[in-house]
């Protein structure tokens, strides 16, 4: 047992930050003040507030130091951790009420709206120690669904009662996708997790994945049973270095366990899973693309029909969700469908992660329950725009000045469609003079 557990923020966000450096710091101060027996360091996954990155949170007192530095550690360690005196100036100045109390940081203008499924252990767990994801009931879930031989048709019915949707975009039923899929015979089938996360500014995949791989690990397992599927890929952007790692060290430590592989649980069952590095193809997002680059192709999509749970990978029923969706799935066994669609709206149960950036105040990722307005994850949750004399109602022009746009546009072509017409045949420097001067012109 140890008094004080520190957990550090090793997301792709903070390390950048030099958040590793943090940890060889408190390694060294701890070890020279003879505390490595009484003082845990963690390496957890990403605290989803990024603007006050690199994040240190200090257990039990809950001490939420924000944009701590290499330099901040010796006396972290000192004050804090020796001497029992929290650091104040280092505090996220929200959760300070006053000299002598703070508060939980579940009650701050960022945490407080969300409510967090699918990143449910990100910031909580060390990601790269299988035992601390048991002990948040981690394959819980595959585990009561294998021991008590739970029928495929039951657990798809499961899904299907839940209302969970494809959290990749086109919002299809995750439950429907399975039913088809196990439906059609073959002799081999497969599942897929689509890592390829290429939209710009989006990181909520990564750090899940950063922060939790064993959730989809759990997942892809019971979706495998389900389908009857025995092999499950992983396609994940080789962009993501920390991503990979994680998710390799926790596809090993499961085949250690008995978590993958053969007869897990001694149910007969095999699965097992394997990576693929995408080379950062942006088509590689659309889901038959995907699977033809695992096939060692050339990333281009399909003709559909036939769909993948038809034919997919290897020509044989695939099915195919992303990062967000498998990271909802263990809850779902685990609380009940019932549980699950008493969260969000009627048709889109369930939460839904966002990345918050931009000119905001606190940027970072953000999970909330579906039918949460944009207006109450920007303002209330993201702190609204940096700037006070801002707003998103001035963000566009007054009816003034666009009437006045249109005016000077109005008179810019007129003048250039009264102009008369040049020559059919002119040389290409002087077209580009001309064409030059006409576009300023217009413009002005």
């Amino acid at each position: 047992m140890f008094r004080s557990n520190v957990l550090v923020c090793g997301g792709t966000g903070c390390t950048s930050s030099n958040s590793e450096k943090i940890i060889e710091k408190l390694h060294e101060e701890i070890n020279a003040k003879g505390l490595e027996k009484e003082v845990n360091v963690v390496r957890t996954g990403c605290f989803g507030l990024c603007a006050l990155g690199p994040i240190m949170i200090v257990y039990p007192e809950g001490a939420f130091y924000s944009m701590v530095t290499p330099e901040d550690v010796p006396e972290i360690v000192e004050e804090h951790l020796l001497k029992g005196r929290i650091v104040k100036r280092l505090l996220y100045k929200e959760t300070v009420v006053d000299d002598t109390t703070t508060k939980s940081l579940n009650e701050t203008q960022f945490y407080e709206k969300q409510m967090r499924v699918a990143l449910r252990n990100c910031g909580v767990i060390n990601p790269e120690v299988i035992d601390e994801y048991i002990a948040l009931d981690g394959y819980q879930a595959v585990g009561k669904i294998l021991t008590e031989k739970i029928p495929p048709e039951q657990v798809i019915q499961t899904m299907l009662d839940s209302g969970l949707r494809g959290r990749g975009g086109a919002g299809f039923p995750t439950g429907l996708k399975w039913k088809f899929a196990a439906a059609n015979q073959a002799d081999q089938k497969y599942v897929c997790c689509n890592a390829d996360e290429g939209d710009p500014g989006a990181f909520m995949d990564r750090s899940i994945l950063e922060g939790d791989p064993h959730s989809i690990i759990e997942a892809m397992t019971i979706a495998g049973y389900a389908i009857g599927a025995t092999q499950g890929y992983v396609y994940i952007r080789a962009e993501y270095p920390i991503a990979v790692k994680r998710l390799q060290i926790a596809i090993d430590q499961a085949r250690e366990y008995g978590l993958l592989g053969k007869n897990i649980f001694d149910s007969g069952f095999d699965f097992d899973i394997e990576l693929r590095l995408g080379a950062g193809a942006f088509v590689c997002g659309e889901e038959t693309a995907l699977m033809t680059s695992i096939e060692g192709n050339r990333g281009e999509p399909r003709c559909r029909p036939p769909f993948p749970a038809l034919k997919g990978l290897f020509q044989k029923p695939t099915v195919l969700n992303n990062v967000e969706t498998y990271a909802n799935i263990p809850q779902i066994f685990l609380k009940g469908p019932a549980w699950f669609r008493s969260i969000g709206t009627e048709k889109s149960p369930g939460t839904k992660v966002f990345a918050l950036g931009g000119k905001i105040h606190n940027t970072g990722l953000v999970e909330v329950p579906m039918g949460t307005t944009l207006r109450e994850v920007v303002e209330d949750i993201g702190g609204g725009p940096r700037s006070a004399a801002r707003s998103l109602s001035r963000a566009f022009p007054r009816p003034v000045r666009r009437q006045r746009l249109r005016s000077a546009t109005s008179a810019a072509m007129r003048s250039t469609s009264s102009r008369p017409r040049r020559p059919a045949a002119r040389p290409a420097a002087a077209s580009r003079r001309r064409s030059s001067t006409r576009r300023s012109t217009t413009t002005r």
